[in-house]
C-alpha cells in the first residue's frame, strides 16, 4: 500500500494499526476482513470499572471488578479425578482465591506467575473448601504491565468484544479503539431524515462510538439490556434494512411477469364438495377464500398457510391444487422427506380417484424404470399431480405447465430449492405450508415477502391431549400406561431418536425398545418403522397401524408429520429431552386426532440442561402451538430458528428477534411508506439508503435484479 493513504472501509484489516499478518488472521477468525467490519463488530456486553473495589470492599453474592498481585498458583486435585487451576490475588487489604476447572495447564502455569498484576472480573461466593474467605470461579482476567496501568482501563465503561485464541482482551479493544478514531468519521448516514426524526434515532455515526465507547454517564442496565440510545438506533437499523429488502421484493414479485390468472370453483372441486363427509371448518373456509382471490389475480401467488397440527392443511391444499387442474394446468406438492411426500400422496390418493385425476408420487427410492415413466408422464401431462420430494427441482424433471406447487414445512428448504421449483412452470402459484406455528416477530422476518394466513381453529372432535414428564427411572409406570390404553383398544406410539447405537451418546436405540417391549408385553402386536426400510415395506407397516393391526408402532423420528390415525391415543417419546420443541409439537400431535382422550409420555434421561427442562416444562403446561412457537424462541433465541440461516436473510448482528420484536413492526411501517413513495428508489433522498440495502442485502435477495 502506499505511504499514509487515504482511509477507506473498505482497507484490509492487516493495514489497521496495531493489527499486522499475524493478528489479521486472528481477525479474519471472527469474520473480520475490512476496517468496516470492525466498525460493525460490537461489544458483546460491557464491564463498569467506573469504581475498582479494594478486596476488602467485596462481599459475598456481588459481580465486582479489582485488581491485586498473583502470589501463589497452582494445579489442585480434588478426589481421583477431578482437579483445578487456583490463582491466590492479594492488594494488600485482603486476599481472593480465583480458580478455574476448565484449563490448559501449560498455558496457566506460564500467564499467572508470583508477582503478575491482574484486573479481575467475577461473581465472589465463599469459598467452599475451607469455609472462610472469598473465592471466584473462572473470572474475566486481564492482565496489566503494572499496578499503573490500571490507571488507563478504570474510571470507564469497558466494552467486552468476542474473541479468539491468541487475541486477548487488551489487544482486541486497542485495535477497535483505533478503527473508531480513525474510520468513523468515514460512516454515512443512511436512514432517511423524517424517519430518523419519527423514530427519534440517533446519527449512525454517533451511535457505532457511543456502543464502541459508551459516554462516562452512560447507565450499565442500559447497555446491558440493549436499550442505549447508540443500541437502538443500530437494532432499528438492522429491522429497517431487512423491511426495506422483502417490501422491494415483495412488490417486486407482485409487478413482474404475469401469472396465470385462474377461474376459481370449477368442476373437480364442486364434486369433491358433495363428497365430503363432513363440513370445512371456518378458519379452512375463509384461508380458502384469500387464496381464491390469489389464484382469480394476473399475478403470481406466494403465500404461506400456518396452522397447528391436525389443523386440516392437507385439505385446502388439495383443493388449491386442484383449481389448477381445473384449469388445465399441473400441480406439485413437495414436502422435506420421501417418508412425507408418501403420507401426502397416500391421503391424496382416494380423493384423486375417486375424481379421476392422473396423480403420482416422485421420489428418489424408485426403481429407474419406474421414475423414467413418471418423468415422461409428467412432461407429458399425463401426470396431473405429483407428489415428491426435492427430487422435483431436479433439471431432469420437466413439467407439461405447471400452474401450482405447495410446499409442505417450506421452512427445511432454503430459499433458492424453492425459487427452483418455481421456475418448473412459467410463475407458478407457490403455496408454502408449515405446522410450525411461528410468532409474528418471526413471521414478520421470515416471510416478511410473502402473504400471510392462519388455519386457527382444530376441526370438530378433536380431543385435547394431556402431556406428562418422567425421568428414566419411572419408565415403567409409563409402560403400564400404555398397557392400559391398549387394553382399551387404542394404539400407541413410541418415538426414538436414533436408529441404531452411537459410540458418543449412550441413547436407548429405536431396535433396543423394540426388543424390551417385545419382551415385557408378548402379548401387544409391536411392529418397528424407521428411514432405512424400503418404501414398500414402511407402506404396509403404516397401512397395518392404520387398520389396526399394530397396536403399538416403535419408530424414529419419521412419523413427526403426515400419519393420521384416530385410534391412536398415545404418544411415549424416548430421550425427550434430545429434540427440539417444535418437533416434539409435531410429535404430540400425532394423537389426539379420533374421539378419544389422549395422553402425551415424555421420557427425559439425567443429565438434564436447563434448556432442555424448560421445553418439556412448556410441553407440560401448553398444547397451543403459538404458545410453545414463542416458548421455542426464548429458549433458543433467533439465532437459527427454523432455518434462518438458509432462508435467504442477513444474520442479525445487534437485532434480537426476540429482545427487539417491539421495533419490527415500525421498521416495516417506515419501510412501506419509502418503497410505495418511491418503489425504485431513484429520487436523490434515498440514494444513500439504496447504496446500503446494495451493501447489507443485495446477494441475499437479489436486489440487484429488483433496484
Amino acid at each position: 500500500m502506499p505511504q499514509n493513504p487515504k482511509p477507506s472501509l473498505s482497507d484490509p484489516v492487516q493495514f489497521l494499526k496495531g493489527v499486522g499478518p499475524k493478528r489479521a488472521e486472528l481477525l479474519h477468525r471472527l469474520g473480520l476482513q475490512t476496517a468496516e467490519d470492525c466498525v460493525q463488530f460490537l461489544p458483546f456486553r460491557y464491564e463498569d470499572r467506573r469504581h475498582i473495589c479494594k478486596i476488602a470492599e467485596l462481599h459475598r453474592g456481588e459481580t465486582a471488578t479489582f485488581s491485586g498481585v498473583v502470589t501463589d498458583a497452582g494445579l489442585l486435585r480434588m478426589g481421583r479425578r477431578r482437579r483445578l487451576f487456583e490463582v491466590v490475588v492479594e492488594d494488600g487489604t485482603g486476599q481472593v482465591r480465583a480458580k478455574w476447572f476448565k484449563f490448559r495447564e501449560q498455558y496457566m502455569g506460564e500467564k499467572y506467575t508470583a508477582g503478575q498484576s491482574l484486573l479481575l472480573t467475577g461473581k465472589l461466593v465463599e469459598n467452599r473448601y475451607l469455609g472462610a474467605g472469598l473465592e471466584v470461579v473462572h473470572p474475566d482476567v486481564e492482565f496489566l504491565e503494572n499496578e499503573a496501568e490500571l490507571k488507563n482501563v478504570s474510571g470507564k465503561i469497558i466494552p467486552v468484544y468476542s474473541s479468539t485464541e491468541g487475541l486477548n482482551q487488551k489487544s482486541l479493544r486497542q485495535i477497535m479503539q483505533n478503527v473508531v478514531e480513525h474510520y468513523l468519521p468515514l460512516v454515512e448516514e443512511f436512514i432517511p431524515p423524517n424517519v430518523m426524526a419519527s423514530q427519534k434515532l440517533i446519527p449512525r455515526r454517533d451511535a457505532l462510538e457511543q456502543t464502541h465507547c459508551p459516554p462516562a454517564g452512560q447507565r450499565l442496565t442500559e447497555l446491558g439490556k440493549c436499550r442505549s440510545p447508540g443500541q437502538t438506533r443500530l437494532i432499528f437499523e438492522e429491522f429497517f434494512l431487512l423491511q426495506m429488502g422483502l417490501s422491494l421484493k415483495r412488490r417486486h414479485e407482485k409487478t413482474r411477469e404475469k401469472g396465470l390468472a385462474l377461474k376459481t370453483r370449477g368442476p373437480l372441486i364442486q364434486k369433491l364438495m358433495r363428497q365430503l363427509p363432513f363440513e370445512l371448518t371456518g378458519a379452512q373456509k375463509k384461508v380458502l377464500t384469500r387464496i381464491m382471490q390469489d389464484l382469480e389475480q394476473d399475478r403470481p401467488m406466494n403465500r404461506l398457510l400456518h396452522g397447528d397440527v391436525g389443523s386440516g392443511k392437507t385439505l385446502v391444499a388439495l383443493i388449491t391444487l386442484l383449481t389448477a387442474i381445473d384449469n388445465g394446468l399441473q400441480g406439485a406438492l413437495m414436502a422435506p422427506t420421501e417418508l412425507l411426500a408418501e403420507q401426502h400422496y397416500l391421503n391424496l390418493k382416494p380423493y384423486c380417484e375417486a375424481l379421476n385425476v392422473g396423480l403420482d408420487l416422485s421420489i428418489s427410492a424408485l426403481p429407474p424404470a419406474d421414475k423414467e415413466a413418471i418423468r415422461q408422464r409428467v412432461e407429458s401431462g399425463e401426470t396431473q399431480l405429483v407428489v415428491g420430494t426435492h427430487s422435483l427441482i431436479q433439471k431432469d424433471v420437466r413439467f407439461a405447465k405447471l400452474g401450482l406447487a405447495v410446499i409442505d414445512e417450506q421452512h427445511r428448504f432454503g430459499v433458492l430449492q424453492r425459487e427452483a421449483l418455481g421456475k418448473k412452470g412459467t410463475s407458478p402459484h407457490v403455496l408454502v405450508m408449515t405446522a410450525t406455528p411461528i410468532p409474528r416477530s418471526l413471521a414478520m422476518t421470515l416471510y416478511g415477502d410473502m402473504d400471510v394466513c392462519q388455519l386457527d381453529e382444530l376441526p370438530p372432535g378433536r380431543r385435547p391431549i394431556a402431556t406428562k414428564k418422567f425421568y428414566e427411572n419411572r419408565r415403567d409406570e409409563a409402560y403400564r400406561i400404555i398397557d392400559r390404553e391398549i387394553q382399551k383398544g387404542r394404539q400407541a406410539y413410541v418415538v426414538c431418536p436414533l436408529i441404531e447405537e452411537s459410540e458418543k451418546v449412550d441413547l436407548h436405540t429405536v431396535t433396543d425398545v423394540h426388543e424390551d417391549l417385545k419382551r415385557r408385553y408378548p402379548g401387544w402386536n409391536t411392529a418397528l418403522l424407521h428411514g432405512r426400510l424400503k418404501k414398500e415395506e414402511r407402506q404396509r407397516i403404516m397401512m397395518q397401524f392404520k387398520d389396526g393391526a399394530i397396536q403399538v408402532l416403535v419408530a424414529t423420528t419419521v412419523i413427526e408429520v403426515g400419519i393420521d390415525v384416530p385410534n391412536a391415543t398415545l404418544m411415549l417419546i424416548e430421550h425427550a429431552e434430545r429434540f427440539g420443541l417444535a418437533q416434539l409439537h409435531q410429535l404430540r400431535g400425532r394423537v389426539g386426532r379420533g374421539q378419544y382422550d389422549s395422553l402425551c409420555l415424555l421420557v427425559a434421561h439425567h443429565p438434564i440442561s436447563p434448556e432442555a427442562k424448560a421445553r418439556l416444562d412448556a410441553m407440560v403446561k401448553s398444547q397451543d402451538g403459538f404458545y410453545i412457537a414463542e416458548q421455542d424462541l426464548n429458549i433458543r433465541g433467533p439465532g437459527d430458528l427454523m432455518g434462518t440461516r438458509q432462508s435467504g436473510l442477513p444474520l442479525l448482528r445487534v437485532a434480537n428477534l426476540v429482545r427487539d420484536a417491539e421495533y419490527i413492526e415500525p421498521a416495516r411501517k417506515e419501510a412501506l411508506k419509502i418503497v410505495e413513495a418511491d418503489p425504485g428508489l431513484v429520487l436523490p433522498e434515498n440514494q444513500p439508503l439504496k447504496l446500503a440495502l446494495e451493501n447489507a442485502l443485495g446477494g441475499r435477495l437479489q436486489l440487484a435484479s429488483i433496484l
